[in-house]
């Protein structure tokens, strides 16, 4: 990978629920982190291949077009429905564990990779449109009590920065510590805003 750190490769990479051996997996990475770094009419799939150390044409394989690619990285539902998998009263919790999880297990966050997308007024703000969409606004409407919507906001930015931290410290105390005494310390925050 040219100009990442393995970290920011994961970070930039979610679960994809595909083999990894098939190539897919390194493709959608790639592809994630070129178009949350470059306009959309910068990134070729000639690039995307050379990062993700396949052919161009496999990716026309799985994928089509540079379009249809795109809306598969631009596309947060997968990471939502994984997120958004537990009961309001444990949520808090659950959403800890399923970041920090996803990050070790398939090196990958789950919502990360919306930060690089922050600040442009291209196609990347497709990123930032599907992640209000798909993850904070589906999150809104789960929560009861009131202001929801901030509430959701704040969430979303609190997972946000999880992330952020881990990736800033990849071998520091966070990357020893138990997904378990991660969600001990962060999920309280997170659950008062859950529950209002």
């Amino acid at each position: 990978m040219t100009g990442h750190t393995t970290d920011e490769a994961a970070d930039t990479g979610a679960a994809t629920g595909t083999d990894a051996g098939t190539g897919r997996d390194a493709i959608v990475r790639a592809a994630r982190r070129a178009f949350a770094l470059r306009p959309y009419a910068e990134v070729t799939l000639r690039g995307i291949a050379a990062d993700a150390g396949v052919s161009a044409s496999l990716i026309v394989k799985y994928f089509g077009s540079k379009e249809q690619l795109f809306n598969t990285v631009a596309d947060f539902e997968p990471a939502a429905d994984e997120l958004l998998a537990a009961p309001l009263g444990t949520l808090g919790r659950h959403l800890v564990l399923t970041v920090v999880r996803s990050r070790r297990e398939q090196r990958g966050d789950p919502l990360l990779r919306v930060v690089f997308s922050l600040g442009n007024s291209d196609e990347r703000s497709l990123l930032r449109d599907r992640f209000r969409e798909q993850v904070t606004s589906r999150l809104a409407t789960l929560l009861t009590g009131p202001e929801p919507v901030l509430r959701a906001e704040l969430i979303a930015g609190q997972l946000l920065g999880l992330g952020a931290t881990l990736s800033l410290h990849p071998s520091g105390a966070g990357a020893h510590a138990t997904p378990e005494h991660l969600a001990d310390l962060y999920a309280p925050a997170l659950q008062r805003l859950v529950t209002g």
